[in-house]
């Protein structure tokens, strides 16, 4: 098997409708993909892991190996512990980017506009998915906006060489909580898995900036089940630091997720009002029927007269 690609520039032109049902695929069958021409600057993709990895070096590295994470290895008490040293960027609605000890003005200025752009690219997957889902283009996000717009936050993380990775993950298994998930990772040192099909599957490092995604919480909520989110972790590494630049753009605090009424069943209706409507409609869509069913049940509490 292989990690389904979607290319953005495919999305001009004959390979539109290509494109776009490899990714609903994706991220029905799947949850997780990953976007090739995405329109993010490279360089400046690359000048973000730069920093990070040269920020971690200079101001956690040390502390990691000193800490009760690094301690518990010694003791095989890992059950619960994830060999990780990360720490966490708010960008929208509001930013703590400048109070994070020792970002330095360069690295603020550079996280800021690589996320300007990852917001735009969220947007754009986003109005893809309504497109799939058959919804309003903006429905995701207007779902996701409460009262201040989407929430986006940054999880930088890496994963330190461990002596025994046997012991312990870098990063036990979970799905991710909110929305749709972007990650700028690693182009050398592997470690991240997603549960396919009842079997681990390896994510290979990220060649050429290639941009990862995957599925939140929520955006199965909202999708009715249609489109996942799958278990993933993190293998700790003998041999290499992991880095891992997660950007998360999630409903507000305040938004309330709700499957999209569309993507409903109707629901509490009685049978011979289904075969009745059924006569009259046996060989047209049956879409149209359960929505016609929706409609008649909405204000008579469930049940038709």
């Amino acid at each position: 098997m292989e990690i389904p690609v979607i290319d953005f520039n495919e999305l001009n032109g004959e390979a539109r409708s290509k494109t776009m049902a490899l990714l609903d695929q994706a991220c029905e069958k799947w949850g997780f993909f990953q976007v090739e021409n995405h329109g993010i600057d490279k360089k400046l993709m690359d000048k973000v892991k730069q920093l990070i990895n040269e920020y971690y070096e200079e101001n956690l590295r040390a502390s990691f190996y000193k800490s009760e994470i690094a301690k518990s290895l010694d003791q095989e008490v890992t059950s619960k512990v994830d060999w990780e040293s990360s720490f966490f960027i708010w960008h929208r609605p509001t930013s703590n980017i400048e109070g994070i000890p020792n970002f330095s003005e360069d690295h603020c200025k550079t996280m800021n506009e690589y996320i300007a752009q990852l917001i735009k690219m969220a947007e754009k997957l986003s109005e893809l998915m309504c497109e799939n889902l058959g919804l309003e283009k903006g429905h995701i996000k207007d779902a996701f906006s409460g009262g201040k717009g989407p929430s986006v936050g940054t999880k930088v993380a890496k994963y330190p060489q461990c002596p025994q990775p046997e012991l312990v993950r870098g990063l036990r298994e979970h799905t991710d909580a909110g929305g749709i998930i972007l990650l700028l990772q690693d182009d050398q040192v592997p470690g991240l898995e997603f549960l396919k099909d009842g079997e681990w599957f390896a994510i290979p490092p990220s060649k050429n900036n290639t941009m990862f995604v995957n599925i939140g919480d929520q955006v199965e909520v909202l999708s009715n089940g249609r489109y996942k989110s799958v278990l993933h972790r993190v293998l700790a590494d003998k041999n290499g630091s992991r880095l891992s630049i997660a950007t998360f753009y999630n409903p507000a605090g305040d938004a309330i997720i709700s499957p999209a009424p569309k993507l409903l069943y109707p629901n509490h209706l009685r049978f011979q009002d289904y075969l009745k409507h059924y006569a009259t409609t046996k060989f047209s869509d049956k879409g149209l029927r359960f929505e016609t069913m929706k409609q008649m049940t909405d204000g008579h509490n469930g049940f038709l007269s």
